[in-house]
């Protein structure tokens, strides 16, 4: 619930498994939802939200261009603190594994949105200078009254789009002469391996204790809360890294490293000329 950036983060930072373990949690109940208070989340009074489509685009080659993705990337991150909070406190009555997890990967996304600020900051700007989307979190509020629809579409779908987005977002940084910007999206892309990964793997555990198959289930799920269709280049070794099989990477259109590597290579050139 805290509105500002930098407090929030720094809370985050400070929290302790201690005081989660102290928290009165029901018994073992994996369908029961805590009432949400309101105010959810805190957030300043800029950047101002509006539609992914409306968020205006900037060439890279200026420095307003630069220094706005430079911002986006980081009202990415700080959403991502949100969205690892919120899984905290919303869902009880799960192993004290998953909260310890996820207190983890919170700390983490605090991390990082501090280095993109602090970045944003030496380009002559400030976190709230530019218009920002909210996407990640209308996904949050649309699932947030089941959890197996939430570790689907969040972690494991539009977290997991930062995969196969991160390596591209870092070499057109390096073309503009940015090393410390590609440098911060290296250390965010190992880090977020590791935070899709803790998706991948709670939202199997689930699908066993509520005895569905986990690929017919993403597929419902995908349908029900109308995720985005996921669509190419992706970031086959990272998503392997972070748990996806060969079978899902496959019924994502991955069958074919070389059609991939020649997506890839599309998608670059535009970037390039753009």
């Amino acid at each position: 619930m805290t509105r500002d950036p930098g407090a929030k983060c720094a809370s985050t930072t400070a929290l302790q498994l201690e005081q989660l373990e102290q928290l009165e949690r029901p018994a073992h109940d994996l369908n029961r939802v805590i009432q949400e208070p309101a105010g959810l989340p805190g957030r300043p009074a800029q950047p101002v939200l509006v539609s992914p489509g409306k968020v205006a685009k900037r060439s890279l080659q200026t420095v307003e261009g630069h220094a706005g993705l430079i911002h986006s990337l980081a009202h990415i991150e700080l959403n991502a603190v949100d969205l690892a909070l919120d899984i905290i406190w919303r869902y009880p009555g799960l192993p004290a594994l998953f909260y310890r997890e996820w207190l983890s990967v919170a700390k983490d996304e605090a991390r990082h949105y501090r280095l993109l600020e602090d970045h944003l900051n030496q380009l002559g700007y400030h976190y709230g200078a530019f218009n920002a989307h909210h996407g990640l979190w209308e996904m949050a509020e649309r699932t947030k009254d089941d959890l197996l629809a939430r570790l689907a579409l969040v972690p494991r779908t539009l977290e997991a789009r930062g995969l196969d987005a991160s390596p591209l977002v870092r070499d057109k940084l390096i073309s503009i002469g940015d090393q410390r910007g590609a440098a911060i999206l290296s250390i965010i892309l190992q880090d977020e391996i590791r935070h899709v990964a803790i998706g991948n793997r709670w939202y199997r555990w689930l699908c066993v204790q509520r005895g569905v198959d986990a690929q017919a289930e993403f597929r419902a799920c995908s349908l029900r809360y109308r995720a985005p269709k996921l669509r190419g280049p992706f970031n086959l070794e990272g998503r392997r890294a972070a748990g996806f099989t060969d079978e899902e990477l496959a019924e994502l259109g991955c069958a074919n490293p070389v059609e991939v590597l020649c997506e890839t290579s599309r998608i670059q050139s535009t970037i390039s000329s753009g």
